[in-house]
């Protein structure tokens, strides 16, 4: 099994950014504002609007070196959005384009400190892809570099031990802590699905896939 994944690539979060930015952008431009108001199932006290909002002003933080104590805590996320609540739907993706397209060169400088917010902004982007019924939501054209990233996260964070074999990845994928006193768990199924388990999001009904040494819970890597 194959590891490339523990060298940091710098360029990588802005490279994902902009992959997403490209196929988001230009599908929401096309979408009449009462799809802006639809919750979102990965957040489910969010709508389509509310997780643009909360992603346009977290790439903006980036941008703009805006780090205050407790930038990204629910209450900041909450005041973040109540702040775009006057805008129009247009200026929220036009800040969020802003966003995706300025954040990149910030994260490859930060020294992977902010590697995060990129996969983040990815998982989000699915959110909104699924509720709009677009096609690649947690995939796409930009999920060779989201699993990347989600790798070297997880093995930085000496996160839960697993060996995944992808359906639809040729390499196998090592995530979480490279040692650990407990045996890696094994993951079989789609990378999409992977990714939704890390990101604490309800697997598609009807799609199958094996976990076993690990409980879904345990993988989730974002609060």
């Amino acid at each position: 099994m194959t590891d490339p994944y523990q060298v940091r690539d710098p360029e990588l979060p802005g490279r994902l950014l902009s992959v997403e930015r490209d196929a988001l952008v230009p599908l929401l431009r096309t979408r009449p504002d009462a799809d802006f108001a639809l919750p979102t199932v990965g957040c489910p006290q969010w709508t389509v609007r509310d997780v643009l909002a909360h992603c346009s002003a977290a790439l903006m933080r980036v941008v703009e070196s805006r780090f205050e104590r407790g930038v990204f805590s629910p209450e900041a996320n909450d005041r973040d959005i109540a702040e775009r609540a006057e805008w129009t739907n247009a200026q929220v993706v036009d800040e969020l384009e802003r966003g995706m397209t300025e954040a990149g060169p910030v994260i490859a400088e930060a020294g992977g400190k902010l590697d995060m917010i990129a996969l983040g902004e990815w998982v989000h982007a699915g959110d909104v892809r699924e509720v709009l019924g677009a096609p690649g939501a947690y995939a796409g054209a930009g999920l060779p570099d989201a699993l990347t990233l989600l790798v070297r996260i997880t093995q930085e964070r000496e996160h839960l031990p697993l060996h995944a074999d992808l359906d639809d990845v040729d390499e196998p994928l090592r995530l979480g802590a490279v040692t650990a006193p407990r045996p890696p768990a094994r993951y079989i199924g789609g990378a999409a699905t992977l990714v939704r388990l890390y990101a604490g999001r309800p697997v598609t009904e009807g799609v199958s896939y094996e976990l076993a040494g690990a409980e879904e819970g345990e993988l989730k890597i974002f609060g």
